[in-house]
């Protein structure tokens, strides 16, 4: 598979700072949504870029340091579960990927995003599992995994240590469940996704 097809469609049409864009956190129950936005330089090719979830942990932090090191721009955007719950995760998602472009040093003149629309006034291509079919995507799901996990296993561990976050991610495991059960929600869970496991809280989705 060619993973500059798309990009090469753009070059070819003299769209030259193309930005790769996606999330992660999408189906957690705690934390924040968080998107990137990439834009690497027109021919490069970084071995071993793929949808962050097809990666080992190790692999994705050494292609995230080469991604940092080789790319044009990169940009990351998150919101919080207060504005999750009030948007809901699609808008939320869209929201954190427009901020992760906003927030490129250079701009884009293109966008290759997985599967959305980012709501700025760009011409743009939404791809299905786009991570998985274009470099500039894939680049950025690494990005986004990367920079969530490592919050995760860091400051929300800590802010939350007894909740298992650092393990799971914040997504509804075992664990994650039972500690919920036991503890209850803390103020960075997406109250709205915990209907079907909080018998007090709404089933807002």
């Amino acid at each position: 598979m060619d993973m500059l097809s798309y990009e090469k469609e753009c070059w070819e049409q003299n769209y030259c700072r193309i930005a790769g864009v996606d999330e992660v956190g999408r189906g957690c129950l705690f934390g924040d949504v968080v998107a990137a936005a990439v834009i690497l330089p027109e021919g490069l090719i970084i071995e071993g870029v793929d949808d962050s979830k097809k990666l080992s942990a190790k692999k994705r932090e050494m292609l995230f340091e080469l991604i940092m090191d080789q790319a044009l721009a990169v940009s990351v955007g998150h919101v919080d579960s207060v504005l999750i719950d009030k948007i809901n995760i699609k808008q939320a998602s869209r929201l954190a990927m427009r901020k992760a472009v906003e927030g490129l040093e250079c701009p884009p003149d293109y966008m290759l995003i997985d599967a959305e629309k980012v709501d700025l006034p760009l011409p743009q291509q939404a791809i299905i599992k786009g991570d998985a079919n274009s470099q500039s995507i894939a680049a950025a799901s690494i990005v986004a995994k990367v920079t969530r996990d490592r919050l995760c296993e860091g400051l929300w561990e800590e802010l939350y240590p007894d909740y298992g976050i650092k393990i799971h991610k914040g997504y509804a495991t075992k664990l994650h469940r039972e500690q919920l059960m036991a503890l209850g929600p803390t103020p960075m869970h997406r109250r709205s996704f915990l209907g079907k496991i909080l018998s007090d809280e709404p089933a807002l989705f």
